[in-house]
């Protein structure tokens, strides 16, 4: 590609040019983790932007979508690299967040996916960007450096451009609310079809986002292998990079087809085993929440072993991930706790458990701490250690001590100046 712009200037200012860059910093606030020891963390939205689809896909929607969220970590001074999916059925906490026209949302939880149709509901790309940001570095608390949003124009643009791409369900798919209709075995899909088939969800597999995200993943292997195959085609290889820019905002440091080749090219070289696909641990948010049986939760340690080796830019493997996230918690609705207010200010205890409960906790009182707390402690009674543990995991360096003064049956945590926000 950067072959034949040198040979002709307007084909590269051409596609530069269609880059949008869009600032984001000064609406991400000051309470953002410390950058990262090494690496850089960028990430990936794929938005449900509807311009040009006709209105076949999502016609009710009134407000900007993210379909796909990633976070790529290139590490190792450009030698690995780890590439994380978040399911959009997380159950997280959303931070507030402009919205444009002078309103701000509330602090809420709810699937992550909404952060960015919150930040967008004026139609700000910005905004709906700084909002995914926020959300997902407070509930990760890792840095991102820089973000991508590409809609759902470009894909099929992309697509198109190259012929299409083959995919091999095992059995035939008709799914209505992708729109798509395909037969068993191999076959090209482009157009509706290729949308549909990384879209579908109800009707392959398992019926979860967890399923689409795989499904995701090798579509992508394959559309990149497709792409390098068409290297050798200047309509074929313009039409892709026109699709692909068109669609594509990022910050004002990637704005621009010279900064993005400078990533690729760093990612050119990396060995295919060291660039590896994960998703956060989870597990069904029904076994904290009976009642809710949509949403997913990150595992409290699998997922903390895996952000704080991406923010310490170490590399982490499937299999390490998998034994993390072998052992799981006592459920949070099988955890009775005990929130006591030593701090001082009013109201403390009470918008804490609110914050518990909401994550399936059972507050089982509030109130204030018999003399003022420096920092928070959680104890609990002989017979409750596993329980406290599973409530320490939501307050990463909060360590349970065993207290023959602690409420029985539930776990006290007392609130100090110190209390990190809970995790999920």
């Amino acid at each position: 590609m950067l072959g034949t712009a040198g040979a002709g200037g307007w084909f590269y200012t051409r596609l530069s040019g269609n880059i949008h860059g869009a600032g984001v910093d000064g609406e991400l606030g000051d309470n953002r983790p410390r950058a990262t020891q090494g690496g850089e963390n960028i990430l990936v939205i794929g938005s449900d932007s509807r311009k040009g689809l006709n209105g076949s896909y999502g016609k009710e929607l009134t407000t900007m979508q993210s379909d796909t969220l990633m976070l790529v970590h290139v590490g190792g001074s450009g030698k690995w690299a780890t590439v994380v999916s978040f399911p959009r059925d997380s159950w997280v906490r959303i931070p507030a967040c402009a919205q444009g026209n002078g309103r701000s949302s509330l602090p809420h939880h709810f699937k992550i996916n909404e952060a960015f149709a919150i930040g967008g509901s004026t139609g700000d790309t910005a905004k709906a960007a700084a909002c995914a940001i926020k959300t997902v570095e407070q509930n990760t608390r890792v840095r991102v450096d820089h973000f991508m949003i590409m809609d759902f124009r470009g894909f099929t643009g992309m697509v198109n451009a190259l012929g299409g791409v083959e995919v091999c369900p095992k059995r035939a798919i008709h799914d209505e609310k992708a729109h798509l209709d395909l037969r068993a075995g191999c076959q090209n899909v482009k157009d509706d079809q290729a949308l549909g088939y990384v879209r579908a969800r109800y009707s392959l597999g398992d019926g979860t986002d967890i399923g689409r995200i795989g499904r995701q993943q090798e579509f992508m292997r394959a559309l990149a292998a497709k792409a390098k195959s068409k290297l050798y085609s200047p309509k074929a290889l313009y039409g892709f990079m026109n699709s692909a820019t068109k669609s594509l905002t990022t910050d004002p440091d990637l704005a621009g087809l010279k900064p993005l080749y400078e990533l690729a090219a760093g990612l050119k070289g990396m060995p295919t085993d060291r660039i590896t696909f994960l998703t956060v641990p989870n597990y069904p948010r029904e076994r904290d929440v009976p009642s809710d049986k949509a949403n997913v939760v990150w595992n409290p340690s699998a997922s903390q072993t895996l952000f704080t080796a991406l923010s310490h830019d170490r590399e982490i493997t499937e299999d390490r991930l998998r034994r993390a996230a072998g052992r799981l918690p006592p459920s949070a609705s099988s955890v009775r706790v005990t929130v006591l207010n030593g701090t001082g200010v009013p109201g403390r205890a009470r918008e804490t458990a609110a914050r518990l409960s909401a994550l399936g906790f059972v507050i089982a009182a509030t109130g204030n701490a018999p003399e003022p707390s420096g920092r928070t402690t959680l104890t609990y009674p002989e017979g409750l250690a596993a329980q406290a543990g599973a409530l320490a995991e939501r307050f990463p360096g909060l360590e349970p001590a065993l207290s023959a003064e602690a409420a029985a049956g539930s776990v006290t945590l007392t609130i100090g100046p110190d209390l990190p926000a809970p995790t999920g």
